[in-house]
């Protein structure tokens, strides 16, 4: 009887060893899958380890729209023996699972979740294949186009991918792989007439996605700091801010900007702060444990009002935690980090447009304020590729805040909204002093009580104009909403399928959805929306719900209703929708059978 996986959105995971290179496969396939005209959405997650353990990455492939993460496994293709444990609790009685004999015979005779699994597999003899080709390092690229195969992708997309990727190693390796991803497409082949159980998947793929840009939050953000016109960045590796870090190393040449890898985070964010001084645009980007150590230059840079952008990659802690999984743990520290009170702004994006245009706009904000803006993401966030049509170019508009100072030219001047024109050393005739004591309006170190008072009200008077121009948060779905759903940062696509999902199902809903982009300070129409609601339920990666936290810290609003997650890796769309249907008081009737008909935007509007 035939395999009929579900058809127009097929969910494939990769699974095996550190050192496998599962990373290949997902690269070949998601350039291919684009290239075909399908939609892609792809992440990862893995372990902290150069060899060993197990990691996995999830491929959608879709004739829609698609940027969340599921727990549905459609195809598993089992790359090593510990691949199925690994993922048993997503495995189901629809999932097939494909792998090599040696890799799945311990597995065929297990029960999981009480069902045999022994009708699910599919043997393919992938380390024979690839000890012919030459050994066990041709796996990744025979599964390759084996997957490949399947999806319908035609052969010379696929060599051509495979010539992009492996020319720079020599033809005599380059005619290797090419070979094996041939293998792959003659595996695939028997797969789709195999007597046990032929498989047929349904897409329809779109030229005009062809053209498309496939990124990840990384490249969304690292687009978003040259067109702000970033012209410093000084950081210490680590994961998972290091993609940042080496986007803007491999332009710099290109963009007139000057990297310095500092030998710690303390070096690091002083590095960023000379800079600015200097007149450059800057941005340091670290995780939650390596910000730690920089707080004392948050502090400086409150206090010689000096800009800074200061990118945290969010992953579980306390310390290093687990050092390559998701969490949403560190808006605390952000918001409170440096000692004292002085200004700051912290955005959060969700989607790849948000990260582009939000990072952009930091170096704006932090420019116009003379303050450090922060912008949260994670592992998650940093990691995941989808595809978008464009980033949306014509929202960046850059705006010089540098003035030319004259001999009479005071560093911190006191003005009617607490904002200094600010001056860099060499750009006219005045001179300008900072110092990291308390200050005169001349920059001088002063002891003068009054003084001291006049300029920590100078420094706080700027948020009154800083909530001016807070970013709204975004409503999707029904503006007479009697639930309320928040959510900030990367939880914005799960929970907006999860709800398209549940509205497609139940029309009669009135479902809204409320997403922060700035998590701080909140745009004064915050309160309004939560006052509006009936029920309110907001969705966080952390354990004590931060953001839920803030919320009533600054509108009194308090949320009884929160869905935490805090073991390492992302919301799925499945456990968005139970959680919701839940508190909603609603059955769970399948409503992740059948999505063919989503796209962006067509439910909840």
């Amino acid at each position: 009887m035939p395999v009929f996986l579900k058809e127009e959105d097929i969910s494939l995971v990769l699974c095996g060893e550190a050192g496998q290179g599962i990373q290949t496969v997902e690269a070949i396939l998601a350039q291919a899958v684009k290239q075909s005209g399908y939609n892609i959405f792809s992440t990862k997650e893995y372990m902290s380890r150069v060899r060993g353990g197990q990691n996995s990455t999830e491929i959608r492939v879709s004739s829609h729209r698609v940027a969340s993460y599921v727990d549905r496994i459609d195809i598993l293709l089992a790359l090593s023996s510990g691949a199925i444990d690994h993922l048993r609790d997503r495995i189901s009685q629809d999932t097939l699972i494909i792998g090599d004999p040696e890799h799945i015979k311990s597995a065929k005779e297990e029960k999981t979740a009480g069902f045999s699994l022994d009708s699910n597999f599919i043997e393919v003899p992938l380390m024979e294949t690839a000890q012919e080709m030459g050994g066990p390092i041709f796996a990744n690229v025979i599964a390759a186009g084996a997957l490949s195969c399947l999806l319908n992708i035609p052969k010379e997309i696929f060599d051509g991918l495979i010539s992009d990727m492996f020319t720079r190693k020599g033809q005599e390796i380059l005619q290797k792989d090419l070979k094996a991803g041939e293998a792959g497409y003659n595996i695939g082949k028997g797969l789709m007439e195999s007597e046990k159980a032929p498989i047929h998947l349904s897409l329809h793929g779109k030229s005009s996605v062809r053209d498309e840009l496939l990124i990840n939050g990384t490249d969304a953000m690292g687009f978003g700091c040259l067109a702000g016109e970033c012209r410093f960045m000084s950081s210490y590796p680590m994961t998972p801010s290091t993609p940042l870090q080496t986007f803007l190393a491999s332009n710099a040449h290109d963009f007139e900007l000057v990297y310095e890898q500092a030998e710690d985070e303390i070096a690091a964010i002083n590095m960023a702060l000379g800079a600015s001084y200097a007149g450059a645009r800057s941005i340091v980007a670290t995780s939650g444990s390596g910000f730690a150590l920089m707080e004392e230059g948050v502090g400086l840079s409150g206090m010689i009002e000096t800009p800074v952008v200061i990118c945290i990659g969010q992953r579980p802690g306390p310390a290093v935690g687990l050092p390559t999984r998701t969490s949403q743990e560190d808006l605390n520290l952000a918001l409170y980090s440096g000692p004292g009170e002085f200004p700051r702004v912290i955005f959060a994006p969700g989607k790849l447009e948000d990260a582009f245009t939000l990072t952009q706009r930091a170096f704006n904000i932090a420019e116009k304020y003379q303050i450090p803006v922060f912008i949260l993401f994670d592992q998650y966030f940093a990691d995941c590729y989808y595809n978008i049509p464009f980033l949306p170019l014509e929202e960046v508009e850059n705006e010089n805040y540098l003035v030319k100072t004259t001999p009479e030219y005071k560093r911190y001047l006191i003005t009617h909204d607490g904002v200094t024109p600010r001056g860099i050393p060499g750009y006219g005739d005045g001179l300008v002093v900072v110092d990291s004591d308390e200050h005169d309006e001349e920059g001088h170190i002063t002891e003068d009580l009054k003084i001291r008072t006049q300029m920590v009200d100078k420094r706080l008077q700027k948020m009154e104009q800083i909530m001016e121009d807070a970013v709204a948060p975004e409503l999707v779905g029904e503006d007479d909403y009697h639930s309320l759903i928040i959510g900030w940062g990367s939880t914005y696509w799960p929970i907006r399928e999860a709800l398209e999902n549940i509205s497609r199902k139940h029309p009669d809903e009135k479902l809204g959805f409320l997403h922060f982009k700035q998590v701080y300070p909140f745009h004064k129409s915050v309160a309004e929306y939560l006052e509006k609601a009936e029920d309110v339920i907001i969705l966080e990666n952390n354990a004590q719900g931060q953001m839920a936290n803030l919320i009533k810290l600054e509108t009194g609003f308090e949320i009884q209703e929160k869905f935490l997650k805090y073991d390492g890796m992302p919301f799925s769309v499945e456990e968005v929708q139970e959680r919701v249907m839940k508190f909603m008081g609603m059955g769970d009737d399948g409503l992740m059978e059948d999505n063919s008909a989503q796209d962006e935007g067509e439910v909840l509007k």
